[in-house]
């Protein structure tokens, strides 16, 4: 495969990784509560950012199945990828205006936000089988994911170098140095996303019977029938349910890590450091499952990866001091890009060549609600035994499940069956500009 196209198609990924870092985990959630919030009590504050986070996930979740089925139809993917990333640019830029008690506006803000970057990576993830052949697949999506611990975690430290010495900076306080760190999300995002924007274009190799529907209306119907012909791709579709339940455990763990932390009484620098620790390690490590893979299959990795997670649940239950957290975080590092990119490789093995976006809306569902999930056992069991420790040790089923079912998916078989599935007359294409 063309490696312009491949490059072009990683430094997405390196791209848009700055909003998860800075956006997702790091900052906004800090600069929401203690700036945007302000004037509210911590319960309605939390509720409040709960709740956007969650009206967020829900829009994507909705939307994506959709917009893939339609963008497959069309061979449309790279312009619904640039107008979803372009809304989560804007979005993100516009965090800057932001100031105290503007929690309506924030709450928008990321919302629009949030809906850019999940929707954009529905269409990103799905140029992956184009991209890349069936042998490669596992090498590139985990090197994708390198590249995303790479970029985002170089601007991480940047920002909050920024934040916390804006004195070097010339700025005159922490919350402008703030503000001014989600302007360079949005610029970063922007500036490492051109390369995918310009050498990547769709073909289609046969044209479709005329079209006498609305896109719409093309994509409820396929969105229809996939519901009602998954139950032919069987081994898709227990690896959907498996990836449904270890990454409500990955989500939760990436959402609840702070949070968690806090309660447990570890100071904020602490936390801040963690995470670029989570960063960093992950760098080498992703690149080392890319290998893993490779030497005995990428279901065994992604296995590997998953126990790794049984036992940081574990440890995490027993944790008490920051050195345990920033041990968990390098924990946490050596496998969580590993066990998200082996993931998104073996899922884009199965599926049938014509329904590539169709089917990663499915996938994009499944983590989406992940994130909904996850959480909300996350503080049922926290509420029901007064304690946190309990809310991350229920995390552990999560993992187990997807566990077991994991080893019930034949990826050989499942790829066969997509195969048999597709149509070669409705095959869409890309190259390089």
């Amino acid at each position: 495969m063309d490696k312009k196209l491949q490059r072009s198609w990683m430094m997405y990924d390196w791209a848009n990784s700055a909003f998860a870092t800075t956006i997702l985990a790091a900052v906004f959630p800090i600069y929401y509560q203690s700036v945007a919030a302000q004037g509210l009590s911590e319960g309605a504050a939390t509720s409040f950012y709960s709740f956007t986070t969650a009206i967020g996930v829900l829009i994507v979740a909705v939307l994506a199945p959709i917009l893939g089925a339609i963008a497959d139809y069309s061979a449309a993917k790279m312009k619904f990828l640039r107008f979803f990333a372009y809304m989560g640019m804007i979005a993100t830029v516009l965090l800057f205006t932001i100031n105290e008690g503007n929690y309506i506006l924030a709450s928008v803000l990321f919302i629009f936000a949030s809906v850019g970057f999940s929707g954009g990576n529905v269409f990103y993830d799905a140029f992956l089988p184009h991209v890349a052949k069936k042998e490669d697949m596992d090498r590139l999506s985990t090197w994708a994911y390198a590249f995303g611990y790479i970029g985002g975690g170089i601007l991480l430290a940047i920002n909050l170098l920024m934040i916390m010495k804006y004195q070097w900076f010339g700025l005159p306080n922490d919350k402008i140095a703030t503000q001014l760190a989600f302007v360079t999300v949005g610029m970063w995002w922007f500036i490492f996303s051109l390369p995918l924007f310009k050498n990547i274009k769709e073909d289609k190799v046969a044209p479709q019977e005329p079209r006498t529907k609305s896109y719409v209306s093309i994509g409820f119907g396929r969105i229809t029938d996939t519901f009602r012909t998954l139950r032919h791709y069987k081994q898709l579709l227990i690896f959907i349910i498996a990836f449904w339940m270890f990454s409500d455990g990955i989500s939760t763990i990436i959402r609840m890590a702070t949070f968690y932390g806090k309660t447990i009484g570890i100071g904020t620098n602490d936390l801040i450091a963690a995470l670029i620790i989570t960063q960093f390690v992950g760098i080498p490590c992703t690149f080392f499952f890319s290998k893993l893979a490779k030497w005995m299959s990428a279901k065994k990795a992604l296995t590997l990866a998953l126990m790794v997670y049984v036992v940081i649940v574990i440890l995490g239950y027993f944790m008490t001091s920051a050195l345990h957290f920033y041990l968990l975080a390098v924990c946490v590092g050596m496998v969580q890009g590993g066990a998200q990119a082996l993931s998104r490789s073996i899922f884009a093995k199965m599926i049938p060549h014509n329904k590539h976006a169709e089917f990663f809306g499915f996938y994009g569902i499944t983590s989406k609600f992940a994130a909904i999930i996850g959480p909300a056992v996350f503080g049922f069991a926290a509420g029901l035994t007064g304690s946190s420790r309990f809310g991350i040790l229920s995390l552990i089923v999560f993992f187990i499940i997807g566990i077991v079912l994991l080893q019930i998916v034949n990826v050989e078989k499942g790829e066969k069956e997509a195969l048999e599935a597709t149509d070669p007359s409705d095959v869409v294409t890309v190259q390089a500009k």
